[in-house]
């Protein structure tokens, strides 16, 4: 696992936890599986999936009835980070306040990592 013994590698606003929990409840699902994948014109995605059963090296994060499992090839990119969900007049969803990203995209979709994330133990 990565980060610091004690705290939470990501936090949720109550209105992100109380829309997982949501999505939990009315999918039947043991939560979602947080993780990045390369693409987009920053370099990198976020990625959220349901999920019935963390894996075995997931981190498990849990807040008031919400449940998240972090990917493990995710962790370091994600230490830090709080997870919201706003709505507005045109659109509505999660958004993620990551302290690790030094660019994105205009849309907001595409992120890019300090490269040097990447290359710790």
């Amino acid at each position: 696992m990565f980060g610091i013994p004690g705290k939470q590698a990501v936090t949720m606003t109550p209105k992100a936890a109380e829309q997982i929990a949501r999505l939990m409840t009315s999918g039947g699902h043991a939560g979602l599986r947080i993780g990045v994948k390369k693409g987009g014109c920053a370099g990198m995605e976020y990625t959220m999936d349901y999920v019935d059963q963390p894996d075995t090296n997931d981190e498990v994060v849990e807040q008031d009835g919400a449940r998240i499992m972090i990917a493990p090839m995710a962790q370091m990119f994600l230490f830090g980070t709080e997870i919201d969900y706003e709505v507005s007049l045109l659109e509505s969803g999660f958004k993620f306040r990551n302290p690790n990203v030094v660019d994105a995209c205009g849309c907001g979709e595409s992120i890019k990592f300090d490269e040097s994330i990447a290359t710790q133990p």
